[in-house]
């Protein structure tokens, strides 16, 4: 019963406003703790109606801090694949089959990787694995392993480099407005740099 007792009196002595020294001591550490860490990386959900249906991506934002867009691709493991994104896995739903940069990705659900070779074009991957289980429930991506699920791909989709209209310090996934055929585009976007292809539906 000594324990009840003792939390007893420290409850009392917190509503008297009178906590020990130590227990706010350890208190205060914990807060700055916390500070000292950091928020956690943002994520984002952005969705677009293609020919009636929806379609959605969800994902983490790194940001580059001072760093460039060229020194953290070079981190890249040996096979040239991010997880298009920071922690979970990335990935895209879709109501409907579509085209993205006319390769044919049926209904379903998958993740999103892009491959980024040291010279040459970029490619977005989308593949039907959708990731490595973790404690909480949540899915991680395939990086150093992903050629493991490689021949799970659905598509190798090839980008196009464009020049975004203001750098971003925050990596962004942006899906175009749906024009009157109904397509849109999904445009990846770090720093001063963007890769897009265009999103379409089947026979479009």
């Amino acid at each position: 019963m000594a324990p009840v007792r003792e939390d007893k009196e420290l409850m009392s002595m917190r509503a008297r406003g009178l906590m020990p020294i130590a227990v706010l001591a350890v208190t205060a550490a914990t807060v700055a703790t916390a500070s000292a860490q950091g928020p956690a990386p943002a994520r984002e959900t952005v969705t677009a109606i293609v020919n009636g249906k929806k379609l959605a991506v969800d994902y983490g934002r790194p940001a580059l801090r001072g760093r460039t867009v060229k020194a953290m691709l070079e981190k890249l493991p040996a096979n040239r694949v991010w997880r298009a994104g920071v922690n979970e896995a990335t990935t895209l739903t879709t109501e409907g089959d579509v085209l993205i940069g006319g390769k044919k990705v049926p209904a379903g659900k998958y993740t999103l990787y892009l491959y980024a070779p040291e010279s040459g074009s970029y490619e977005l991957l989308v593949n039907s694995d959708l990731g490595v289980p973790t404690g909480s429930g949540r899915m991680w991506p395939h990086i150093e392993d992903y050629p493991s699920v490689a021949d799970k791909e659905v598509a190798r989709v090839p980008l196009k480099s464009v020049t975004p209209p203001e750098a971003m310090d925050r990596f962004l996934i942006g899906l175009g407005p749906a024009k009157a055929v109904g397509a849109s585009t999904i445009t990846l976007t770090w720093g001063d740099q963007s890769w897009t292809a265009d999103i379409t539906p089947p026979g479009k």
